[in-house]
């Protein structure tokens, strides 16, 4: 729920986007028609990238929530796995097309890529990024990609995670807490974006990669010593 935050700062950085492919998308059900429009396919595009995410996180919740508590050496190793994605998207995407150009695969494809994140130690961004490379994608329209298709994922989530509210069982539960989270999630979330797309417009993933394996290196150490 504190993605909440989150899609806030997605909406506040993209509202113009969002705008627009609102528009494109009403207009293509209004003529029943696609065309040409880079604008209506691209709009239609996101709507597919968030199945596979949305099907694998309704069906499997209770799985995600419980099973990686407790296993922080799977989270570590998860960290690498992303880590290795980055690195081997860097060197093998051509880095040449344009999100106007992205099909219908290529949104599945992410979409999938999307739902990989749902294992804690795999990053939403990251490894959508890494989709966008290996689909061959500039570093920023990828980056772009992950952030406008992680806008409907994110809101569907935090969503359907309110239903806690409806059922009453809050327990323990301080609302305060939730909003002063969700609060610092908005903006950090907005600097990091802002930081993200200009980063990469002159520059490669190696210091996200360096992290993740930075990260892991320090809970494995961690689980040693303990």
């Amino acid at each position: 729920m504190l993605h909440l935050g989150t899609l806030a700062a997605l909406l506040a950085y993209f509202w113009r986007d969002f705008l627009g492919l609102a528009a494109a998308g009403l207009a293509s059900l209004r003529e029943r028609r696609i065309g040409d429009d880079p604008q209506r396919r691209l709009a239609w595009l996101l709507v597919v990238t968030v199945i596979p995410a949305a099907l694998l996180g309704a069906l499997l919740e209770q799985f995600f929530d419980t099973f990686f508590r407790e296993r922080l050496a799977v989270i570590a190793l998860l960290l690498i796995a992303g880590a290795s994605l980055l690195w081997l998207a860097e060197r093998q995407g051509s880095r040449d097309r344009r999100l106007e150009e992205l099909g219908l695969r290529d949104a599945l494809a992410v979409g999938a890529a999307q739902a990989l994140a749902l294992f804690p130690g795999i990053s939403r961004s990251g490894v959508t990024i890494a989709a966008g490379l290996f689909l061959g994608l500039e570093r920023e329209a990828a980056a772009r990609l992950s952030f406008l298709m992680g806008t409907p994922i994110i809101a569907g989530a935090g969503i359907w995670k309110l239903r806690v509210f409806a059922s009453g069982d809050l327990g323990a539960f301080d609302p305060t807490v939730l909003a002063a989270g969700m609060i610092a999630a908005g903006l950090s979330g907005l600097a990091a974006v802002w930081f993200l797309l200009a980063y990469l417009r002159r520059r490669s993933t190696t210091i996200f990669i360096a992290y993740r394996v930075i990260f892991a290196a320090a809970i494995f150490v961690f689980l040693l010593s303990t």
